[in-house]
């Protein structure tokens, strides 16, 4: 995906340390758009409706063009808390009821300092059903899904969630501790039936530092450095492909779903934007009747 670097209508510096962040990442959405000034202000609870609705319509343009983008509630779905926990570990599931449409989905926080999360691009090898994954969020904001079908058609749907300051809080350890067993990866897989959707979740080890987190002991902003890239593919078959950002937790966690009648093992492929690289295979287990 190009640069939102190159995009500043997508960069929203809510804090001093945002920039850090900023001038780091290698976020996700095209090129070409020009900063306006109001966007530079801090969205947050007092933000009005026609302020969030003026938002997205600068995100989306900057993301998709002039393509058109229709509400729906049976191509995508977006489940998330009204009120964040824990906001640097917001639980988000994308549910696309009509799965055997969908190409991809793009997650868009609309006021994290960097919008576009992530990009999940669905291969043959996929059961697109459901995703779960794990996000930062920094301030209220509306969450949005935009799924797109396998005609190039675009849908989205819309969540508000409450939470504050996700993309700076720290990792409450050091630096050194965070990082160590980077790359290390895990993967579970539910029971299944035969002919049935497996359901997979992976792990990976990787601070994702988003470079708004300051050092406790240095006092000094921790460069950012996070996952931008992973690709599952199973016997050689594209399951899918995700591109993140700094709005990914720490640690991040993916579930999805496995087509069934694939063979062969699953291998995962990451990287993050400091040029670190790793990959792994996992044997998938057997249907149980």
């Amino acid at each position: 995906m190009p640069s939102v670097l190159a995009n500043p209508v997508l960069i929203r510096p809510v804090l001093r340390c945002a920039i850090t962040a900023l001038t780091l990442a290698l976020p996700l959405a095209g090129a070409g758009a020009v900063l306006k000034p109001a966007l530079v202000q801090a969205a947050g609870a007092s933000d009005d409706e026609a302020e969030r609705l003026a938002r997205w319509k600068e995100i989306q343009k900057s993301i998709f063009g002039d393509k058109r983008i229709e509400a729906s509630d049976s191509l995508i779905k977006v489940d998330a808390p009204v009120r964040a926990l824990d906001a640097s570990l917001v639980p988000i599931t994308l549910t696309m009821p009509e799965k055997d449409q969908v190409a991809g989905v793009h997650l868009i926080i609309d006021d994290n300092p960097s919008p576009y999360a992530a990009h999940i691009a669905f291969g043959p090898g996929a059961d697109p059903g459901e995703v779960k994954l794990r996000v930062r969020v920094n301030n209220y904001t509306n969450i949005h899904a935009v799924v797109e079908t396998k005609d190039g058609r675009l849908f989205e749907a819309t969540k508000f969630v409450k939470a504050s300051g996700g993309c700076s809080a720290p990792m409450g350890m050091s630096d050194e501790e965070a990082m160590k067993g980077m790359g290390d990866m895990k993967m579970k897989f539910a029971d299944s039936q035969p002919g049935q959707p497996v359901e997979t979740t992976l792990m990976v080890r990787h601070p994702n530092f988003s470079g708004m987190q300051m050092n406790q002991v240095t006092r000094d902003y921790t460069p950012a450095r996070y996952v931008n890239k992973l690709a599952i593919t199973r016997g050689g078959q594209s399951v899918l492909t995700l591109d993140g950002d700094i709005s990914i937790a720490s640690n991040p966690v993916i579930n999805f779903g496995l087509r069934p009648g694939g063979q062969g093992p699953i291998k995962v492929t990451a990287s993050d934007n400091q040029n670190g690289h790793w990959e792994h295979s996992f044997t998938v287990p057997s249907a149980t009747n």
